[in-house]
């Protein structure tokens, strides 16, 4: 057994939504894609109503939402492709006029549309390291979650530096720095949450 792998893991390379269509798993052609678009449909729907869970901070252009946290979320339990599929969706429907980014928002030219951006990243690498047993542990999945969080600033931060004119400093004041806290928040809850379905699933399977 590998160091990514423990007794609670009922399938070795295997994703949360692949336990809990366990019964469709041998589902191939038509079915099987339907199934996979309504996994992806629901990625999709559940960061847009996470997007809507906002705070205002002031002096930034960018909110406090449940959006990071959900976008991480699909990543790890659909997988790397569907879970890019889940944000491209979300990325998508949003730019072209669907009101379910942050705040009822919607639109490419918003200064935090680099955030969505990142996260579309975010969600594709957690999903991959999920498969690789990312989210089984506390540890890992603290890891995991901060390489997702890390990877949306990485895109969201210069993109809000380059749409409102901020220097390096000023968008990292704006665009990081207030988030910190709320991110160790969402990386101890996550923590809790993904090995917690891991261990509740392994004692179903």
């Amino acid at each position: 057994m590998s160091a990514l792998t423990s007794a609670a893991d009922p399938r070795p390379g295997a994703v949360l939504a692949d336990l809990l269509t366990r019964g469709t798993a041998t589902v191939t052609g038509p079915r099987a894609h339907v199934r996979d678009a309504v996994l992806v449909l629901g990625g999709a729907a559940l960061t847009g109503v996470a997007a809507q869970l906002a705070v205002p901070v002031p002096g930034s252009p960018v909110p406090v939402t449940g959006q990071t946290f959900a976008a991480l979320l699909v990543g790890a339990g659909l997988g790397a492709r569907r879970g890019f599929l889940a944000m491209a969706l979300y990325t998508l429907a949003g730019a072209a006029g669907m009101p379910w980014f942050a705040e009822a928002s919607s639109g490419a030219a918003m200064p935090s549309f680099g955030y969505v951006l990142g996260m579309l990243l975010a969600a594709t690498v957690v999903g991959a390291l999920a498969r690789r047993g990312g989210d089984r542990g506390p540890l890992r999945t603290a890891g995991t979650m901060a390489v997702g969080m890390a990877l949306t600033y990485a895109v969201g931060v210069p993109y809000l530096a380059v749409a409102t004119g901020m220097s390096a400093s000023e968008a990292v004041a704006a665009g990081l720095l207030p988030f910190l806290i709320g991110d160790l928040l969402k990386a101890a809850l996550a923590m809790v949450a993904l090995p917690g379905a891991w261990r509740l699933a392994g004692r179903r399977g």
